[in-house]
């Protein structure tokens, strides 16, 4: 039969004589490597059930399947597997044996049904190393267990506290919103890249709900954060990481982690300084200005309290967290949405018409307005569908024996989301490859969601900041196409809508002309 290579999706070397032409060898080797290596090796106690394993592609000694996966489009490779082996399947990570999770159907068993037994998460050995620990895991990598309650119950409660669902909140992005406005206004009619505009503008966002405090575009600090973040970002995903992730002793050697980790320290760094200067003027008796005067007043009442995760490295943890599952994936979401537009001028058109019709050009969007967009609002649920910006979910671990799709996963196996499997799942999508506005309406234009679209997850784990999210994409979005009209320059080529791989999937790099429309359209 036929080696599989996840690479390059072609057959490899056939297999000799003996007659091993018989058997399908990818599948024999997953189901054996599955049976030996996800319930702890041949030497682990015999499990307490006769557990059905998912098959998966052969893995190599020592590597797995390390080698065989693109790291730098892990969807497409893990599409590709799911079309041989179905929607549950099995790989290995050099040592780390792990249960890739596909489709609706499994994904609500994984994250729904079975959600108290698969909201827990592996240790990572390079954000080990970064600090994260017990007593200071943040939200995002924390275990699932009472540290992790206990930072997302104050996060949400906080969030909500200072705006969230309010109105406040709300002023605060239409705020933004106009500053981002402005920042085009400046370079109107010009070839311009879109992306460091908006990320300083939801970067801003962020640093309102947890400082207090807005930078100037131009400001060095912020321009200086914004590269550390995105340096950060990239230094935690393909293959570099895996393979320190897999090989931990490697991090013991001098300056090499160091190096291979330097944005993520620096980014670190810059938010201690933060959190520093926000000290200095916080003051516990009065009412608290952000989310670090509201953390910094529990860990004063913390103290004396071993069991609490209240505590500066934790404040620490807590507020990257917010910054980085915050802020990013808004603005490359935004990103994609400016370049949908320009590369689909009819969609742009109709998006403007109906805020004209809704909203006008006098005053500014407003959340409440949303109800009455339905097509505007099937675009921008559309540009998070197409653009698919987190494909596949930081890996889960069971904390019990669980069953998905008829088999039988036992306690600690690591659990991999695939949400790409259901946002390209074509018995759900008409179009699942193509940008199709029409895939959230109905056949009266009504605004539906199909249940398959889950971009912020689902269950214990889904994403904590959605609510802040969904405001900042409708309304940057509106308030944008109220006031430009976006375009490709002209003389330049029509831009590529595939994406850049990494921890997010951004679009590839392009620029656009934005033009002020005139007060009568």
């Amino acid at each position: 039969m036929e080696c599989f290579s996840l690479v390059s999706g072609k057959p490899g070397q056939k297999w000799g004589s003996h007659g091993a032409a018989d058997w399908d060898w990818p599948e024999a080797c997953g189901h054996i490597h599955s049976h030996l290596h996800i319930t702890g090796g041949p030497d682990a106690p015999a499990p307490a059930l006769d557990f059905s394993l998912p098959t998966g592609p052969c893995a190599m000694a020592v590597l797995g399947n390390l080698l065989q996966v693109d790291l730098d489009n892990m969807s497409y490779s893990l599409y590709k597997l799911q079309n041989r082996y179905g929607d549950v399947f099995s790989l290995q990570m050099a040592w780390k044996p792990m249960i890739v999770i596909n489709g609706l159907k499994a994904m609500k068993e994984m994250l729904l049904t079975c959600g108290e037994d698969t909201a827990d998460r592996p240790p990572v050995p390079i954000f080990e190393y970064l600090g994260v620990k017990p007593g200071s895991q943040g939200v995002v990598l924390a275990p699932y267990g009472p540290e992790w309650r206990e930072q997302r119950r104050f996060s949400v409660s906080t969030l909500r506290n200072f705006g969230l669902g309010k109105k406040s909140l709300e002023d605060w992005v239409i705020k933004e919103a106009r500053h981002l406005c402005d920042a085009f206004t400046a370079q109107a009619g010009q070839p311009i890249n879109p992306n460091p505009m908006l990320n300083k503008s939801t970067c801003n966002v962020i640093s309102s709900l947890i400082f207090a405090r807005r930078f100037e575009y131009e400001d060095p600090y912020l321009i200086r954060m914004l590269k550390a973040l995105e340096q950060s970002l990239t230094e935690v995903s393909g293959l570099i990481p895996e393979v320190l992730n897999a090989f931990p002793i490697l991090l013991r050697i001098p300056r090499l982690a160091d190096k291979a980790l330097q944005g993520q320290k620096s980014f670190i760094a810059i938010l201690d300084n933060l959190l520093t200067e926000n000290r200095t003027t916080w003051d516990p008796v009065q009412a608290p200005r952000n989310l670090t005067d509201a953390f910094l007043a529990e860990i004063e009442k913390a103290k004396g309290n071993p069991e609490s995760s209240f505590n500066d490295e934790n404040l620490r943890m807590v507020v990257r967290d917010l910054f980085g599952a915050g802020m990013l994936t808004t603005s490359t979401t935004l990103s994609w949405a400016l370049l949908l537009m320009i590369l689909h001028p009819d969609v742009q058109r109709r998006v403007q018409q109906e805020i004209d019709e809704v909203i006008g050009q006098v005053r500014h969007p407003e959340m409440a307005d949303q109800a009455h967009m339905p097509y505007t609002n099937a675009v921008i649920h559309e540009v998070q569908r197409f653009g698919d910006i987190v494909p596949v979910n930081l890996p889960r671990i069971t904390s019990h024996d669980i069953e998905v799709q008829d088999f039988l996963i036992p306690k600690g196996t690591i659990l991999l989301p695939n949400m790409s499997s259901m946002l390209k799942d074509e018995t759900v999508w008409e179009k699942p490859l193509r940008f199709h506005p029409e895939h959230f309406l109905d056949a009266q234009g009504h605004f539906v969601k199909p249940e398959a679209f889950m971009p912020f997850s689902a269950g214990r784990r889904s994403c904590l900041g959605e609510a802040l999210a969904r405001m900042e994409l409708f309304l940057f979005f509106t308030c944008l196409l109220q006031r430009f009209s976006f375009s490709v320059p002209d003389g330049q080529p029509r831009p590529s809508n595939s994406g850049v791989y990494g921890i997010l999937v951004a679009p590839s790099p392009y620029q656009l002309c934005a033009v002020i429309r005139d007060q009568g359209h």
